[in-house]
């Protein structure tokens, strides 16, 4: 049976919010836990990721708020944001999708060359790897880096395995269930988006019937 009446709509868009707060609470709770824990130790991500919670928790609570409501100002701002946020997660996760091995390690090195040096460490520790793909041993910034590496690795064979074959080995999975994630996700915007706008129109069988909703 289709879900055309006005309870109905209400509920499924409250329920969509709820999940995209619990998603945005999850989203929270895994960086105060990366951060706790000692997995990451970069301020710039753990903020990155608590920055991207906390604006789906806001998203969310502004949806729920409209859906009980049927607050007409909320509801469309509501709308506009899922929009935007949809083209621009449609963008990226397409990109995901369609990135190559040779534009993987440009990414990856970009992305190891920004990071700073404690958060070098962690990576280094946690995937237990040395570097990133610079095999030249005589190279005094190699010698450098691999000096300060805080591996396990060093203290069992003479030379630990760089950081960037073992990433580039699973980047392509990485970015492929990260891909499918978002556009999943993605669609799940085009659906709040339609619930919303015909959720707008409809008019509360408990209000006065000569009022325009």
């Amino acid at each position: 049976m289709v879900c055309g009446g006005f309870t109905c709509s209400k509920n499924a868009l409250c329920a969509l919010n709820v999940v995209y707060m619990l998603v945005g609470l999850l989203l929270i709770g895994v960086a105060a836990w990366g951060k706790g824990f000692g997995i990451v130790s970069s301020l710039h991500i753990i903020g990155g990721v608590i920055a991207i919670g906390v604006f789906l928790l806001l998203i969310a609570i502004i949806g729920l708020i409209g859906a009980v409501s049927h607050h007409q100002v909320m509801l469309f701002i509501y709308m506009v944001v899922l929009i935007l946020i949809f083209i621009f997660q449609l963008v990226v996760s397409c990109s995901c999708l369609a990135m190559n091995s040779s534009q993987q390690e440009r990414f990856l090195s970009e992305a190891w060359n920004s990071m700073g040096n404690g958060t070098r460490r962690d990576m280094e520790k946690n995937l237990n790897c040395c570097g990133w793909l610079n095999t030249t041993e005589k190279s005094a910034h190699f010698r450098e880096e691999y000096s300060q590496c805080p591996a396990e690795c060093k203290t069992k064979s003479e030379k630990c395995e760089t950081c960037g074959n073992k990433m580039l080995i699973h980047a392509g999975e990485a970015l492929k269930i990260l891909g499918g994630v978002g556009l999943f996700f993605s669609f799940t915007e085009i659906l709040g988006v339609w619930l919303a706008f015909r959720y707008r129109n409809q008019k509360d069988p408990r209000a006065n019937p000569s009022a325009f909703l």
